[in-house]
């Protein structure tokens, strides 16, 4: 990314709206329907969001649901708003297995894993600018919830070739070191670009922690030309956000991951783009406005790319 005069830089700022965990039903305003994530998008992205990365819920129950229709709504009503945002849909949904606690190769109630074309269905009816592309698999959850996030090399990129067909550039998300080489094995067989968008998720528990030595470290196994970003879940949001900034890379707030402005006061979307707002100006730096982040991030051209030899991480070589 290039460096303005005198240091400064642009920073993208993305809003995670509110994801597909559990969440405290004690939040007066936590978005649940269509209508209230589309709100909550226009409300971040006026604060100062360049993009949205949106989850949808059962407006029933409030669960995650990967319903066409309701990421259809969501995405309609943000896009017909007068307010400009690029618009990230997850793709990360139908791909929890639960073991049977008695014979762990079946799977037992609470799986979701689902072949490829359900898990972006969704991303074919909506065509995103950008959808996450979850390039891990990792032990999740904790105590009575514990769970395998499963995505195989082969659904990873039956994915990362729809997206390409389709022109919608993934965010890749990793969550431990050995995700970033896989993501350099799909950049060698041509499968998503050669600038792509990373995004560090960190603070997950059993995956790589929110310290500043795991940014770092994790920034030096980026491809030369790579977009990136790092969050910090909970209460490490605004320190992992202060420390991608200083390392060159981009922000990523939202209830997605952390509920709270300060201890037992409950957040608004808005009101955490308004601090990461504050956080960049005090670094010394500007948000991107939609307009920049699509020309920094490369969103006009298509996001196909001729495979190339990769060497890192002893990936496989192709010609």
């Amino acid at each position: 990314m290039p460096i303005a005069p005198f240091g400064t830089r642009k920073i993208i700022i993305t809003c995670a709206l509110t994801g597909g965990s559990k969440y405290n039903r004690d939040h007066p305003s936590f978005p649940i329907t269509p209508k209230e994530i589309a709100d909550s998008a226009i409300e971040a992205a006026r604060a100062g969001a360049a993009i949205v990365h949106v989850h949808v819920r059962d407006p029933a129950t409030g669960a995650a649901s990967y319903d066409v229709d309701l990421f259809k709504e969501a995405s309609d009503r943000i896009r017909q708003s007068a307010v400009d945002v690029i618009l990230n849909l997850t793709c990360g949904g139908n791909a929890r297995f639960v073991p049977d606690p008695e014979d762990e190769s079946r799977a037992a109630l609470g799986t979701t894993v689902a072949p490829p074309e359900i898990r972006y269905a969704h991303i074919e009816a909506c065509r995103p600018d950008i959808a996450s592309l979850d390039v891990t698999t990792s032990n999740q959850g904790d105590g009575g919830d514990e769970y395998v996030y499963l995505n195989t090399p082969r659904t990873l990129r039956a994915m990362a070739k729809r997206f390409k067909e389709l022109g919608v550039k993934p965010e890749i998300e990793v969550f431990e070191g050995g995700d970033i080489g896989f993501a350099h094995q799909l950049i060698a067989e041509g499968l998503i670009p050669e600038d792509p968008i990373f995004q560090f998720v960190l603070g997950v528990k059993w995956n790589a922690p929110a310290t500043p030595d795991t940014v770092a470290y994790m920034k030096g196994l980026l491809p030369e030309r790579a977009h990136w970003g790092a969050l910090g879940t909970g209460r490490n949001q605004y320190p992992i956000a202060a420390q991608s900034v200083l390392l060159g890379g981009n922000i990523r707030v939202g209830l997605e991951d952390n509920l709270y402005l300060q201890r037992g006061v409950f957040a608004s979307n808005g009101q955490l783009v308004e601090r990461a707002r504050q956080l960049i100006n005090i670094l010394g730096h500007e948000p991107a406005t939609p307009k920049e982040a699509r020309d920094i991030l490369g969103l006009h051209a298509k996001c196909a790319t001729a495979a190339r030899p990769v060497t890192e991480f002893g990936v496989t070589k192709v010609n």
